[in-house]
């Protein structure tokens, strides 16, 4: 008997993905900004998931080329490789 549900996105790398579909489904405004609460509200109201799996899909996606997290943390830029990553 299980006692707890299945975590979606718990593996950083799929919630990276999921925050890079999120992001590339949004309008950018001023020089591809993405505010992040645009992709933060979904991913943690609409999707279910939790503050830490946010927090380390976000670190895997600036990681990995696929987000460019600005240094006061209220944007995002969808970066080319992310846009691949998606394909």
């Amino acid at each position: 008997m299980r006692l707890t549900a299945e975590r979606p996105y718990a593996l950083p790398e799929i919630a990276a993905r999921k925050l890079v579909e999120l992001a590339a489904s949004i309008e950018p405004v001023q020089d591809g900004r993405i505010h992040i609460e645009k992709i933060n509200a979904p991913f943690l109201y609409t999707l279910q998931a939790t503050g830490s799996e946010f927090g380390a899909g976000i670190k895997y996606a600036v990681e990995r080329g696929w987000l460019e997290l600005h240094e006061s943390g209220t944007y995002v830029r969808l970066l080319t490789a992310g846009k691949d990553c998606m394909s």
